[in-house]
């Protein structure tokens, strides 16, 4: 039990030896990341080599440190050495590795990085490293902030993650946790200094809309009522987003920091974390959190002795996308269906059970304790001039470097893909990138359209009009983005190449869309199957020039009477397709064509006779039996029987298969 600073020190002392005890350590990542590509294989080879050398070594689980595309990984700590992170591992390997360990040797062959110190909360930095007596092997790997994927990172929200055990609340306050609620708390710091705090911070809200944070702080402050409400939004559902769950699974306590700052700066006593059902490694890692600090008094009665009460019940979410909104989010934790409702009472007035509700994100409340900790000019002097601080985005699609990176907002779209992510894969042509979910925008990242007259015929315009400027260095900030026609949103960051169909990619968000809406409100509910019916005639050949026209109007209707935010802002990948790659849609509607052979009803398959060997591959891939010929003679697609999957095309192996 914590009461007194002493208390609190004594624990930080035996975390950190935990992190960097006085013998050799290996920390296998174990987050949902790890584990689908073999974490779980790795971790138990380690543990039975260790074993099997009699190798005196502590044997751990930790985050993921956000380079995904390099998942399994593992880090080893040796006393006095740098701590060095193995990437790609696998059983095999593991157990190699161990038995060079056990010999005093190294394989700095399959090492990602190494990293000389560690920072925290408090201080700039809690453990250094020397090269002085370090191997050579480990002198001649590279430090891991050197690599392109790290290079331009700053690591606020991620400080801990892959760094720390996340069940062990120890090495949480080792590395400076709970010491600015301890302050805070003991202190009886005045709840109108850290309102003030986090609006001098700059810190918008990360969920998406980015609403200023301080100032829902005061509205909720000031609302009357004896009893208010703190709530977490972990309700993830966006397409190829993930940052939610890394920061549950890998540093739990630090969103529960900010929760519980949050809940004394407003008054409130009652704390729900709202977490997507397909979550169960952070339902689980949050829920020992939980047990953990109400152990040590930092949940329930009295906490630290400072005479505030607080604590945290976990909701899990049913897996319908619409309670990611906050209205729908409340009704779903009062136990009725999860809709939204009119916004003429904001939740911060009237949220939860008609109260007044604080609901962030868990990256925004993972940022409140570092804001109480450096200050809030420290935070403000990160990022631009209306968005502060830095964003998590999950940096996935047709990219060489996925992951999940954390950069100073400002940073522009260019550096994101051409220097963290490395460029494209298979000397491809960037085309764009989408942002903020299925209700944000796909932003041109290349130039494409056809710019002749002759090739789109005299029906349409020419398409050299809609020829757009590339958007690759436009910053990336709440405002901007914007701008584009895109948004923040969570920080979902998809990124496509000149194989992706712009029609195909509109149809697949809306798609998403229609089966995710409530159905509550008509403009939602008919309009987003009306632009989705539209799609499915421009894909399928069917299009009509004043389709374009039809789409624009329903989409505004969206935009203005749908209900919440899921309707109104449903429209965006359409709208932003049509900004930047109007000739494809024009394509598609005049020349029934799909230029990046996407969309079946608009593609033939067929076989050049010039590149084909006769190698009968593609015949044995087909499902269809469809490709005749025989062996070392070129072969012949029979194209009616021909149901345009692809499977020829993705087992030739001399580009013979050909989209037209």
């Amino acid at each position: 039990m914590i009461r007194t600073w002493e208390d609190l020190q004594e624990i930080r002392k035996r975390g950190a030896k935990k992190i960097h005890p006085d013998k050799i350590k290996i920390a296998v990542g174990t987050a949902t990341c790890g584990l689908a590509t073999g974490a779980g294989d790795v971790l138990k080879a380690v543990r039975e080599a260790v074993e099997q050398c009699r190798l005196d070594a502590i044997v751990a689980e930790t985050g993921c440190i956000g380079y995904c595309q390099k998942e399994p990984i593992l880090d080893v700590c040796i006393p006095g050495f740098p701590r060095i992170f193995y990437s790609e591992m696998t059983p095999a390997k593991a157990k190699q590795l161990v038995e060079a360990l056990a010999k005093g040797e190294h394989k700095p062959e399959w090492a990602l990085g190494k990293i000389l110190s560690e920072t925290n909360l408090i201080d700039e930095s809690v453990f250094n490293y020397t090269m002085e007596k370090a191997p050579i092997e480990i002198a001649k790997i590279h430090n891991l902030n050197d690599i392109s994927f790290y290079k331009k990172q700053f690591k606020i929200v991620l400080r801990n993650c892959g760094m720390i055990d996340p069940e062990d609340i120890e090495q949480y306050i080792a590395m400076g946790g709970y010491h600015a609620l301890f302050k805070i708390l003991t202190k009886k710091r005045p709840q109108t200094d850290l309102i003030e705090a986090v609006k001098k911070s700059g810190l918008r809200g990360r969920g998406g809309g980015g609403f200023p944070a301080g100032k829902k702080w005061e509205t909720v402050y000031k609302a009357p009522g004896d009893v208010k409400y703190v709530i977490c939004n972990a309700d993830e559902g966006d397409p190829g987003a993930y940052m939610d769950r890394s920061v549950l699974e890998g540093d739990p306590h630090s969103v529960m920091e900010g929760m519980i700052i949050g809940a004394y700066t407003i008054g409130s006593n009652h704390g729900y974390i709202y977490v997507r059902h397909e979550y169960p490694q952070a339902v689980r890692k949050f829920t020992k959190a939980i047990e953990q600090a109400r152990e040590l008094g930092i949940l329930g009665k009295n906490i630290f002795g400072s005479g505030f009460d607080f604590d945290i019940k976990i909701n899990r979410g049913g897996g319908a996308f619409v309670c990611g909104e906050s209205t729908a989010l409340m009704a779903s934790i009062e136990g009725d269906v999860g809709e939204p409702r009119p916004k003429y009472i904001h939740t911060a007035e009237a949220g939860l059970w008609n109260k007044p509700t604080n609901l962030n994100n868990v990256e925004t409340w993972a940022n409140i304790a570092p804001i109480m900790a450096r200050g809030a000019d420290w935070f403000a002097s990160i990022g631009t001039e209306g968005s502060k601080g830095t964003k998590v985005f999950s940096l996935v699609g047709k990219v060489k470097n996925t992951g999940l990176l954390e950069v100073p907002m400002g940073i522009t779209l260019r550096e994101v893909l051409y220097e963290l992510g490395e460029g494209i894969p298979e000397g491809r042509r960037f085309k764009a990138v989408q942002t903020g979910g299925p209700s944000g925008g796909c932003l041109i990242v290349d130039t494409f359209g056809w710019k002749h007259r002759e090739y789109l015929g005299d029906t349409a315009p020419p398409a050299v009009s809609y020829v757009t400027e590339s958007l690759i260095d436009l910053p990336v900030d709440f405002d901007t983005l914007t701008e584009a026609g895109s948004m923040m949103g969570s920080g979902g960051m998809i990124i496509m190449d000149d194989t992706s169909c712009m029609v195909d990619i509109g149809r697949y968000f809306l798609n998403f869309l229609k089966e995710e809406s409530c159905g509550k409100c008509t403009p939602c509910r008919e309009g987003i199957r009306n632009m989705l019916s539209i799609l499915d005639g421009i894909s399928e050949g069917r299009g009509k020039p004043e389709d374009l026209d039809r789409l624009v109007e329903i989409a505004q209707v969206l935009q203005d009477a749908s209900l919440c935010a899921l309707g109104g802002s449903a429209p965006n990948p359409i709208l932003s397709t049509i900004r930047y790659f109007r000739s494809e849609y024009e394509e598609h509607i005049f020349h029934k064509r799909c230029p990046a052979g996407v969309c079946k009803a608009l593609i033939r398959f067929s076989i050049d006779p010039e590149k084909c060997t006769g190698c009968t591959v593609c015949v044995k891939a087909c499902p269809e039996n469809c490709i005749e010929g025989k062996k070392q003679k070129p072969h012949r697609i029979d194209e009616p029987k021909c149901i345009k999957c692809g499977s020829c095309q993705e087992v030739c192996k001399f580009n013979a298969v050909v989209i037209q």
